[in-house]
């Protein structure tokens, strides 16, 4: 305990802070996680932070979850200190890590500690038989490669410190796990023992963090872009290193095929430039539809589509909870999706009115009954069901069958009955160059259907729904939980509306001459 008292004590004077944390040497376990990645990266973060993108929202959201989990996990092991991030500065942080360590604490939460510059939080130390264990706390579901990383470094920082560690552990999500009542956060959570693995990587992660600190004390390193953009992190330096790809480049590309950063490696950047022999059948059709500004129209393939359908016939979208990592309701899995919302509109006949219904689960509340329930009374007997990728539609319908198989026999008969509107895009029977490549009803609706579009909408996408429901729980103004519940209702409604609108555009086209 006396060399680790020593190795975590302030050093200097000033700020109060070590001289190997202040200054350009510092590295955390974020940082070195960064630096494995890309030593680009890492440069640009200490030297040039300004370069970096805005924060989405999506990535606002994993945040979030980060946050979430992080608070449950501390429940396999109630009762600990928490060492906060906020109000505190790093000396100040590892001070109190220390203090705690000396009265006996036997269960921190964020621990702090330095050594050979090198900063790192432990999401949980516990003390058990004398010795400390290590649980480095993900929001995955499973193990993945690079979480050894994480772990593996703050190994090395607790065993220089000479702080005996008997085991180092991850934990991540049971996906497995489904919730009857309170939260259990020992069936919640599955820890894999990674001890061994860790240790035996000490040499690499010495050998890296002097690989870095070399790196960063000779200027911003020559890295082109690569897959390692986005492997296993999207790098939020991406706007500024990609600045120089244009807006029609390789990348443009979809579908698998060609390897487009192979073709950039040879000097093809630009998407004229791409040799169509290279490509598969989808990018063949993308590329020359791009060149030529032309559509391709499989008239054919468009009217059997449409002979497809009859009445009466329903146009259906659901809204779900996204990147929810603590199950919300009884019988529910981690992000497990659960379906708050429907919009559909009917038409009982070729020439009947279009009928809409609706559905939006109240805040605080468990929507799927109320979801089946209603959406049962609106979908007639042997309707066409029409929706926007199957696969999504039918998934979160044989959850609700699982949850409800009192329905089993209706929800059976809506699965059966249902039809893809996005086959005809997938496949290209229908291609409109401004589409781009993506078959996405975002890009379809404003191909086909120019005066519609999604812009005036104030939630524009499902990830945008789901934190708008989600937060309308927390809401006390009711006029603002009625606003936010209005725009949910108003983006499903045009999900759905927008489906008939391009159904109809099809029609048109199979009387194309």
């Amino acid at each position: 305990m006396a060399r680790m008292a020593e190795a975590v004590a302030p050093q200097s004077e000033g700020m109060g802070m070590p001289d190997k944390i202040r200054g350009k040497d510092y590295l955390s376990k974020s940082l070195f996680i960064r630096g494995l990645q890309c030593h680009k990266s890492l440069y640009l973060h200490k030297y040039h932070p300004e370069f970096k993108d805005e924060v989405t929202e999506e990535q606002e959201s994993k945040f979030q979850i980060g946050r979430d989990v992080g608070e449950y996990a501390q429940e396999i092991f109630p009762g600990g200190v928490e060492i906060p991030y906020d109000g505190l500065s790093l000396t100040e942080q590892l001070d109190m890590t220390r203090k705690e360590m000396e009265k006996g604490t036997c269960v921190l939460y964020e621990a702090a500690f330095s050594y050979d510059g090198v900063f790192i939080k432990v999401d949980i130390l516990r003390k058990h038989r004398g010795k400390w264990e290590i649980y480095e706390v993900k929001g995955a579901t499973s193990l993945k490669d690079h979480y050894l990383h994480d772990v593996a470094v703050q190994y090395y920082v607790m065993n220089g410190l000479g702080i005996p560690v008997s085991k180092a552990f991850l934990v991540h999500l049971n996906n497995q796990y489904e919730r009857q009542g309170e939260i259990d956060p020992h069936g919640l959570f599955t820890l894999v023992d990674l001890t061994e693995t860790v240790s035996g990587m000490q040499g690499d992660v010495k050998e890296e963090i002097v690989n870095m600190r070399r790196m960063l004390g000779k200027g911003e390193p020559d890295v082109d872009i690569g897959p390692h953009c986005s492997d296993p992190y999207d790098c939020d330096f991406m706007g500024h290193c990609w600045k120089h790809i244009p807006e029609d480049s390789v990348f443009s590309l979809t579908g698998r095929g060609v390897d487009k950063f192979a073709l950039y490696r040879d000097g093809i950047v630009n998407l004229k430039d791409v040799p169509p022999h290279l490509l598969s059948g989808s990018q063949r059709i993308q590329l020359e539809c791009y060149l030529e500004q032309k559509d391709v129209i499989d008239k054919d393939a468009v009217k059997a589509f449409i002979e497809s359908l009859r009445y009466p016939l329903c146009f259906l979208d659901f809204e779900t909870t996204l990147w929810v990592p603590i199950p919300l309701f009884d019988g529910t899995r981690p992000y497990q999706q659960v379906p708050f919302q429907f919009s559909l509109h009917r038409k009982k006949s070729r020439t009947a009115k279009l009928e809409h219904y609706e559905y939006l689960g109240a805040p605080n509340e468990d929507p799927r009954k109320g979801f089946i329930e209603n959406l049962l009374k609106v979908v007639p007997e042997d309707a066409c069901v029409l929706v926007y990728n199957a696969v999504f539609e039918k998934r979160v319908l044989g959850a609700v069958k699982s949850w409800f198989p009192e329905y089993e026999d209706e929800i059976n008969g809506i699965m059966d009955n249902i039809v893809d509107l996005m086959t005809p895009f997938r496949n290209k029977s229908v291609y409109y160059w401004k589409m781009e490549g993506s078959y996405s009803i975002k890009y379809v609706l404003p191909a086909l259907v120019p005066a519609m579009g999604y812009d005036a909408l104030e939630i524009s996408d499902g990830q945008m729904a789901s934190n708008a429901w989600l937060d309308s729980w927390a809401m006390e103004n009711e006029e603002e939980r009625a606003a936010l519940r209005n725009d949910l209702l108003a983006y499903c409604e045009m999900d759905t509306l927008a489906m008939v609108k391009v159904v109809e555009a099809l029609i048109r086209l199979t009387s194309i001459s």
